[in-house]
């Protein structure tokens, strides 16, 4: 019997990404004059496929079954952004699209803090008792 629901660890995988997605932002405004850079992006759909493989634990009772264990392990993807318009000088940042993300991840950052702060709050008041 586990303790801790998954909630906790999806809670986790999500702050992590929001981190990673950070870094990907910071990385891009630093680089917003550096000639031929080539803005990168962080892939949400690598980190959630990666939560729900580790959350789903299934049984084949047929060979046509869907296997679960034989899918790739797959982690938060930084890749290039790709159909983007380039400037003058070859490099891909939009400064305007990256301040908007930076601003979304932080919603979302700030979001995922209150409710894996919620959780332990509710922990805490059973470990009270109530009190």
């Amino acid at each position: 019997m586990s303790l801790f629901s998954n909630t906790i660890s999806t809670l986790e995988s999500a702050l992590n990404y929001s981190s990673l997605k950070q870094k990907v932002i910071s990385q891009n405004i630093a680089n917003v004059d550096t000639p031929n850079y080539k803005a990168k992006d962080a892939s949400f759909k690598a980190t959630l496929q990666q939560a729900v493989d580790q959350s789903i634990h299934a049984y084949r009772s047929d060979g046509r079954h869907y296997d679960f264990k034989q899918r790739p392990q797959t982690n938060a993807a930084v890749s290039t952004r790709q159909n983007v318009q380039y400037n003058h000088n070859g490099n891909s940042v939009d400064l305007d699209k990256e301040m908007s993300d930076l601003a979304t991840n932080q919603i979302y950052y700030n979001a995922v803090t209150e409710r894996i702060n919620g959780k332990f709050s509710t922990l805490q008041n059973v470990i009270r008792g109530g009190k």
